[in-house]
């Protein structure tokens, strides 16, 4: 893998860009394109449809407004979640990882790397509600147009993470435990050129095969596994989309997958345990056990049939 494209130029054609251009922000740009791309999709059709009302826009300089479908708001919309997502994820690391903040604390705030997904999504859910209040838009429903990219994007973002090899890995794995039909890079990953070490193998720290031993072959990529299970995720719901339920019904859907998702993986996942209830948990299996009982939640409310195709304002 290639934490700079730019390298990747390098050995492929023996060019040398005149910048550097990160694989993870790369991919978290295409991440914010796909995510707002299937938004503006699923807004139009909702709208066309009449389950979501329009906003007002000013036309022939301001002598009149005409009604548009909301989508014209995601612009405004993803370049506030771009903004307030990685703050969030970078405060919710450094949270996560206060020790290692206070021994270098520029480095980790600058770094390209250590960005955390339930930071993200906290602040910039907040921002974004605060804003489609401005609009009197049904926030349930704006959120069911926004699940399906929200699942995409992240399933896109964790492919930058596995590129950078910023240390969102697995444990150790070992390549004699891997079943016959499983590919060895999709088992045991060195992630060579690791932003965090660049041009050490991860396997090579003397730290790590005192832990993990030395017969270990390298850690699960277990960006991979969220990968596949995000876009596994989003075909789901796409294809549910058109639900006959209450606005709020497929974010609570998504939010049961996401949380169900991140635990699973927390079980394989390299990261910090703490105690909680006298249990031993990191604090992402916390929050997605939360995620999804909150999920779970807004299914039992939402999970209601609506009459005729009705426009909804703020209130629903």
């Amino acid at each position: 893998m290639y934490p700079r494209v730019s390298d990747l130029f390098v050995d492929l054609f023996g060019v040398e860009l005149p910048f550097p251009i990160y694989s993870f922000g790369l991919m978290v740009a295409l991440a914010i394109i796909a995510a707002a791309w299937l938004t503006i999709r699923e807004l139009d059709r909702m709208y066309a449809a009449g389950q979501i009302s329009g906003v007002k826009v000013e036309r022939d300089g301001s002598r009149r407004t005409e009604e548009v479908s909301p989508s014209i708001l995601v612009g405004t919309l993803t370049a506030m979640a771009a903004i307030l997502g990685i703050v969030g994820s970078k405060l919710f690391h450094i949270l996560e990882n206060f020790g290692d903040f206070m021994e270098d604390p520029s480095g980790m705030i600058f770094s390209t790397g250590g960005l955390t997904f339930y930071g993200g999504l906290l602040l910039a859910g907040g921002g974004i509600v605060w804003y489609l209040r401005k609009y009197d838009l049904s926030i349930p429903r704006v959120a069911d147009a926004v699940a399906p990219g929200l699942m995409l994007g992240y399933g896109i973002g964790r492919i930058g993470c596995y590129l950078a090899g910023d240390g969102d890995w697995g444990v150790c794995s070992n390549l004699a435990n891997k079943p016959e039909w499983i590919p060895s890079w999709l088992w045991s990953e060195q992630f060579p050129r690791s932003i965090l070490d660049p041009g050490n193998q991860y396997v090579n720290d003397a730290a790590v095969i005192e832990k993990c031993g030395p017969a270990m072959d390298g850690v699960y990529p277990t960006m991979l596994y969220e990968t596949a299970m995000a876009v596994l995720i989003t075909g789901i719901l796409w294809a549910i989309r058109k639900h006959p339920f209450k606005g709020g019904w497929l974010m609570s859907v998504y939010l049961v997958f996401n949380g169900a998702e991140r635990f699973l993986i927390e079980q394989i996942r390299v990261n910090n345990v703490g105690t909680f209830l006298g249990i031993q948990v990191t604090q992402a299996e916390v929050i997605a056990v939360l995620i999804s009982l909150a999920g779970v939640v807004g299914l039992v409310y939402t999970t209601r049939r609506v009459g005729e195709s009705v426009k909804e304002g703020s209130g629903s």
